[in-house]
């Protein structure tokens, strides 16, 4: 009876191994199922991760693209106002007969200005667009790097390129011009307006043309040559009309009409800014010039120029 029982025993205990034995082989299957399972759901991570790597990078380079040309506009603009600010009162007292040329420039103001006028409607619309532009690539921005980092948080995202001289420009354009207008700053206004000139004949139709073009208008303003002045000032409103310099030429072009002892058309032109640039740091400006020189109650009102429009020199 011993015996057999022993021998029931090691029956018993050999039946149990081999249904261990089992249960773990196929266990052992499963779990190199689920691994596997587990890798191809890391690998397609890995791949969306990249993709959203790649999109977040194009979108950072743009909109740095975007946000640099609208900086470099705007320092333009305030260096400008700072230049204008200085000269108004420097030349104050300054009195000097117009010429046959500044004439000339009077009969052409209102044709002009109409030009000017659908130009300034046509910017305003460009620069919307631009602006909401920018704001969808922000928000579309912000969804990339939320993605990345709820990807792979400790990641570092990638490094953004800085354009060098703004979209589309040749090369050594923006060299050229800023040393130009260094020359400028430093005083030195014959040497800036030799500069500006040289930048006109290398690069006649770009964006910065017309602000060179308005810069050795100012050249001659600082030297008192407002009759000069007001025919480089005609030529950066004509030649380039939807440029960003055509408030500022525009006002230029009263201060130096003003200096000449013409305030009739000087009030001309500041009431064209306050109107066609109602936005414009100039127009505020125009505002305050105005109000210093009101007509008198005897004064006669100044005559609109004829419309027909002649080719500045």
């Amino acid at each position: 009876m011993k015996t057999f029982g022993r021998m029931k025993m090691w029956f018993i205990l050999s039946i149990g191994v081999l249904v261990v034995g089992c249960a773990s082989v196929q266990d052992a299957r499963i779990l190199d199922k689920e691994i596997d399972i587990l890798h191809s759901r890391i690998n397609a991570l890995q791949k969306e991760n990249k993709s959203l790597e790649s999109k977040m990078s194009a979108l950072s380079a743009e909109n740095q693209k975007l946000r640099t040309d609208l900086l470099f506009r705007v320092e333009n603009v305030q260096s400008e106002v700072r230049t204008l600010s200085t000269s108004v009162e420097e030349y104050k007292d300054y009195v000097k007969r117009p010429s046959k040329e500044i004439g000339r420039v009077k009969e052409d103001v209102d044709g002009r200005l109409k030009v000017l006028e659908e130009g300034r409607k046509a910017l305003e619309e460009k620069n919307k667009a631009q602006e909401e532009r920018i704001r969808g690539m922000e928000d579309r921005l912000k969804g990339m790097e939320t993605k990345v980092r709820q990807a792979e948080p400790e990641k570092p995202g990638p490094a953004i390129e800085v354009p060098p001289e703004g979209k589309g420009a040749p090369a050594g354009m923006g060299n050229m011009y800023k040393m130009a207008y260094e020359t400028f700053q430093k005083g030195d206004v014959e040497g800036a307006r030799k500069k500006f000139e040289a930048f006109l004949k290398q690069y006649p139709n770009t964006e910065l043309s017309g602000h060179a073009q308005f810069w050795i208008g100012e050249t001659y303003y600082q030297k008192k040559d407002f009759e000069k002045a007001i025919l480089e000032y005609e030529k950066a409103i004509t030649k380039y009309p939807e440029g960003s310099k055509v408030p500022a030429a525009l006002y230029k072009q009263g201060l130096a009409f003003l200096e000449l002892g013409d305030k009739a058309n000087a009030r001309n032109l500041f009431k064209r800014v306050i109107e066609r640039y109602p936005r414009s740091e100039q127009a505020d400006m125009a505002k305050k010039q105005l109000e210093a020189v009101k007509p008198p109650p005897s004064e006669p009102k100044a005559k609109p120029a004829p419309s027909t429009k002649k080719k500045t020199p």
